[in-house]
């Protein structure tokens, strides 16, 4: 049978993050010894009082549709929390929800680009930024950063690829997969330029609440009113209140895009999960206790992780400053041969890492960073050591 298939849906990639996590679940259940560090999520359970929330809209019959765009009520209380955490002043028309920060982030793309509009992203890059803006019918263009510069890019390496199709600036901070923060003079810096070239700034600030060593949370619309009508802040629940699974993310944007987003979303899946919603009020109008807590363990296990790595030959990585990730520089490992095996790039390497060591780690190439391999240290410090302990036994040839 000669089966069509769409050329736009068939170029776009699979998710390296959720493949690589896919393969060590699968090695798992077959009672292989297997470590992994791939999915970006907080080994936490979702708190007590949470859950309680979501069972108490099931047992009161709360199961049924909602507005498109979310509960009015769930939009105040992100309303309040961009006041509290983020001196910003939105109105619920201001603000979409979604059914995770990922289909907010298809939103937004699908209602600033027309086809042929290029979005500019820094690499290394979340890997699903690309395959969206692609999505969109529009056109990622990637912004090398370097390890000396913290993975991050300046104004100056900005003008450089920015041309009259330029549409918007993809921004994560923290970054997913660098960890790094952008400091609020970098911010101002971008913002300025921004506004003087009349682009859209995209930004994603998912893992906000995740910041160590006293270093500031920053979002980039909140400089000026200018700013803020040219930025979609994306955020959501799955990070800081160990939802991932409870899918719901939201915007907070211009109320022309937000009214753009929402028709978007009303046809492409109607409202997100009910319950859920109910759960994201309480999550964001509920004691913090358990955020905080949560938090300072990912401080305690980023500095043995980094503190490990940078003791192993070979090596490396920079101490992230937020997020749960750290990138590990394996430049000196490659083009060389590991059990009858020439490793070339960081996908050969973590295959053959995977295989003979049974350790899961993510290639960098998904994240346009071919020289590393990805880490989360969102798991025990007990697993932390013999992920780590099995890196050196594999590139020592000991296995």
């Amino acid at each position: 049978m000669n089966l069509h298939i769409s050329q736009k849906a068939s170029s776009i990639s699979p998710s390296a993050t959720l493949t690589i996590d896919a393969k060590f679940k699968s090695m798992k259940a077959e009672g292989i010894d297997v470590v992994g560090f791939g999915a970006g999520e907080p080994d936490f359970d979702t708190p007590q009082h949470i859950k309680d929330a979501a069972i108490k809209a099931i047992n009161d019959g709360f199961t049924k549709y909602t507005p498109a765009s979310g509960m009015l009520e769930l939009k105040k209380a992100i309303c309040e929390k961009f006041k509290r955490d983020n001196a910003l002043d939105y109105t619920p028309a201001n603000i979409v929800v979604s059914n995770g920060a990922k289909h907010s982030l298809v939103n937004a793309f699908s209602a600033i680009c027309d086809p042929g509009d290029e979005v500019i992203i820094p690499a290394p890059y979340w890997v699903s930024y690309p395959e969206m803006v692609k999505l969109a019918d529009a056109v990622p263009v990637i912004i090398e950063t370097r390890e000396e510069d913290h993975f991050k890019f300046t104004v100056e390496e900005l003008h450089e690829v920015v041309t009259e199709k330029t549409r918007a600036i993809v921004l994560n901070s923290p970054s997913n997969p660098t960890g790094m923060v952008y400091t609020k003079e970098e911010l101002r810096k971008i913002a300025d330029y921004a506004v003087e070239k009349n682009l859209y700034i995209v930004s994603d600030e998912i893992y906000e609440s995740l910041i160590y060593d006293g270093e500031e949370s920053v979002s980039i619309a909140s400089f000026n009113d200018r700013i803020k009508d040219l930025t979609i802040v994306v955020n959501g629940v799955s990070k800081t209140y160990a939802m991932t699974g409870w899918r719901i993310g939201y915007t907070a944007s211009n109320e022309a895009i937000a009214k753009v987003m929402s028709n978007v979303q009303s046809h492409a899946t109607s409202n997100p999960n009910s319950i859920a919603q109910v759960a994201a009020i309480e999550a964001l109008r509920g004691p913090m206790d358990t955020v905080w807590e949560m938090k300072k363990a990912f401080k305690e296990r980023r500095d043995h992780m980094v503190k490990r790595v940078n003791e192993i030959e070979g090596v490396s990585c920079k101490m992230p400053q937020g997020a749960f990730y750290i990138m590990m520089n394996i430049e000196k490992l490659l083009n060389k041969e590991y059990y009858g095996v020439f490793v070339k790039d960081s996908d050969a390497f973590c295959t053959l890492l995977l295989e003979k060591g049974k350790l899961a780690l993510v290639p960098g190439s998904g994240f346009g960073a071919p020289n590393f391999v990805r880490w989360s240290y969102a798991t025990s410090m007990e697993n932390i050591d013999e992920g780590l302990n099995r890196l050196e036994k594999f590139i020592t040839n000991q296995l």
